[in-house]
């Protein structure tokens, strides 16, 4: 199944979702029966113009990224941030259309069942995701670099069956190693422009070789890649590095505050 068709059918089931959680809400709240004082049609119409604006504000947080993990408190408040502006859509495009408010209790039972729905449909989808994505794949990763740092890696993404799939691997000095982890050694950098080309290559991933740095980006920027970087590479290793920006331009980040508000005005 190719990668176009995935995300179609996630953002497709996350719309469905929605207005299914505010049909169920109403249901919970009013009843299984369709009142007459609070017609179901005028708040599931409102609903389904809420939902594609809701999608596009979840979007926005990166949540269906394929290497963005869904089982994280992180991933959870995004959807909880996002069901609070579908709420906020939904009032408002209920009220424009209909001059009129509902129970804002069914309000609350709304945003609960939209986002406990969502969050563990996340999970479900990117178990999915991964296990068609690892079987077939369809972003092939080629590693150059073989350090400690980059054997750990290639060893969690077999792990965790990442979107990302490691099929080759390049040493700058050369190795005598065949493969690892069962990723095959295909040889020094020379062998770059003939792998890619020969393997489909989506993704680079630069692992030593500092030197080599503007070779490889250029190489991918020629060949339509995506280059990615280890912070090891530049001798950032302690894992607290993140990527922010000033004034539009990216940067990457090292804390040195380590209190909470340190963390979040930094």
């Amino acid at each position: 199944m190719k990668p176009l068709v995935l995300r179609i059918t996630w953002l497709t089931t996350d719309l469905l979702l929605f207005v299914g959680s505010y049909a169920l809400a109403y249901f919970f709240r009013v009843g299984f029966v369709l009142s007459s004082q609070f017609p179901f049609d005028k708040f599931f119409i409102s609903a389904c113009i809420a939902a594609p604006l809701w999608l596009v504000v979840l979007a926005t947080t990166r949540a269906f990224a394929i290497t963005e993990r869904q089982k994280t408190v992180r991933a959870f408040f995004y959807i909880a941030w996002s069901g609070l502006t579908g709420i906020a859509f939904q009032t408002l495009t209920y009220y424009f259309l209909f001059n009129a408010f509902y129970s804002r209790l069914l309000l609350i039972e709304a945003f609960v069942f939209q986002v406990i729905l969502t969050a563990m449909w996340h999970i479900v989808m990117e178990e999915i995701l991964r296990r068609i994505l690892w079987k077939n794949p369809a972003y092939p990763l080629l590693l150059v670099g073989l350090t400690r740092e980059s054997r750990r890696l290639l060893k969690i993404l077999n792990q965790e069956r990442c979107p990302l799939k490691p099929v080759a691997i390049l040493d700058g000095t050369g190795t005598s190693e065949k493969e690892v982890e069962g990723v095959p050694v295909l040889g020094k950098l020379d062998k770059l422009e003939s792998t890619i080309t020969k393997l489909g290559i989506t993704h680079v991933l630069q692992a030593s070789d500092s030197e080599q740095s503007l070779n490889l980006l250029s190489a991918c920027r020629s060949l339509g890649v995506t280059y990615m970087l280890l912070p090891s590479v530049i001798g950032i290793v302690e894992r607290d590095e993140r990527m922010g920006s000033i004034e539009g331009f990216a940067v990457t980040m090292v804390d040195s505050k380590r209190t909470f508000f340190g963390k979040i005005f930094s």
